[in-house]
């Protein structure tokens, strides 16, 4: 009945009309129940520490999407894989509206040098945040689950970086044998707490390396750190390996290709890779709007190239985030943010066996890397 209901929405969807507002996710007309992807939309930005906004990326990734044409020289089928998102859950938006101006008197206290003025109403602020912190973990962790289970390709969609941690911990259950994590991003997040915040943005790579079934953290586009995060990749004896702004900078400075980075990235990578994305490991010219935007940062094909180069590798993702998608005061960094989700989605599938791919093996080819049949 599904299978029959999809294949007659293909039949009369014209991929090359206006995006239909009607529709869903880039004016593709599936539910989440017919789609093989599913984006889990997270207004979430509690812990914010410069400029807040993340929780509305969700919303305005969404409406920017229907000016996305769909059509991709590699993946010409794409649009036809099954492409949804969940609507947003108002009980996590309204905990995360809740919960931010609490977090962000606090960390204002905090940045007044903590005076005794004020300071008994601050006494449980970051408990009531860590308490809101782990209802979101639960909940997500939960929605994930269930759509994994139910055999979907899984995208979070932030929200602030903090968002993930339970789609990790849903992973993590489900690949007892461990998986890699591959963070684009500007800062290393691997600070413990931070602010008096158990989930901070700041914190996220930190709690998910708490998870054993996480083998390999490899970080791409670092170019912002404190010393605790420094020591703390030098304890780690390789369990983080970090591809820095000023590595990439040198390679490109000393004539190597970027196809050459990319293979340096890769070899680090275990064959279960999780990618996280804040859009800020992009320059900031195309993510202007971003929390803590950083000088450098990787262009936006730069970006997809690893992403494919990946897939080429035979690799598996087996999830993904996208994060920090702060509209600001232009709809470029939606704008950015749309292409970039359609990208990940599609080669996220790609690297699953549920799409074919120019260019780089049908399915088939892929899943022959693999072991295994076709999808």
């Amino acid at each position: 009945m599904l299978t029959s209901s999809l294949e007659q929405k293909i039949a009369n969807f014209d991929p090359n009309a206006l995006g239909d507002a009607a529709g869903g996710l880039f004016g593709l007309p599936f539910t989440p129940e017919e789609a093989q992807v599913v984006v889990v939309p997270v207004p979430w930005e509690v812990t914010v520490s410069y400029r807040a906004g993340t929780a509305e990326g969700p919303a305005a990734i969404r409406e920017a999407s229907l000016q996305v044409d769909l059509y991709d020289s590699d993946l010409p089928d794409a649009w036809k894989l099954g492409l949804a998102m969940e609507e947003p859950d108002e009980t996590i938006a309204q905990i995360s509206r809740d919960l931010r101006p609490i977090a962000a008197d606090y960390i204002g206290w905090l940045e007044a040098g903590q005076p005794t003025a004020g300071a008994a109403e601050h006494d449980t602020a970051a408990a009531r945040v860590t308490a809101g912190g782990d209802q979101l973990l639960q909940w997500l962790k939960a929605k994930t689950g269930a759509l994994l289970d139910a055999d979907k390709a899984v995208a979070v969609l932030g929200g602030d970086h903090s968002t993930p941690l339970g789609f990790l911990h849903a992973l993590a259950e489900r690949h007892p044998d461990g998986f890699g994590i591959l963070q684009i991003d500007a800062h290393c997040d691997l600070r413990p707490a931070y602010e008096g915040f158990r989930y901070s943005h700041a914190s996220i790579m930190y709690n998910a390396l708490e998870l054993p079934a996480v083998k390999k953290l490899v970080q791409v586009g670092i170019r912002d750190m404190c010393q605790q995060e420094a020591d703390f990749i030098e304890r780690s004896v390789g369990r983080v390996a970090i591809f820095g702004q000023r590595f990439m900078s040198e390679e490109k400075f000393a004539k190597k290709s970027w196809k050459k980075v990319c293979g340096k990235i890769i070899a680090q990578l275990p064959q279960k890779v999780y990618l996280s994305f804040d859009i800020d490991g992009l320059d900031p010219k195309l993510c202007p709007g971003t929390g803590t935007p950083v000088p450098g940062g990787l262009e936006f094909e730069e970006a997809v190239y690893l992403l494919r180069a990946i897939v080429r590798s035979g690799r598996t993702i087996i999830g993904l985030d996208l994060n920090e998608v702060a509209p600001g005061d232009t709809e470029w960094n939606a704008i950015v943010g749309a292409r970039l989700l359609y990208q990940l989605c599609n080669w996220m599938a790609v690297s699953q066996g549920r799409l074919a791919a120019k260019g780089l093996g049908a399915t088939e080819e892929i899943n022959a890397k693999k072991g295994k049949g076709a999808k």
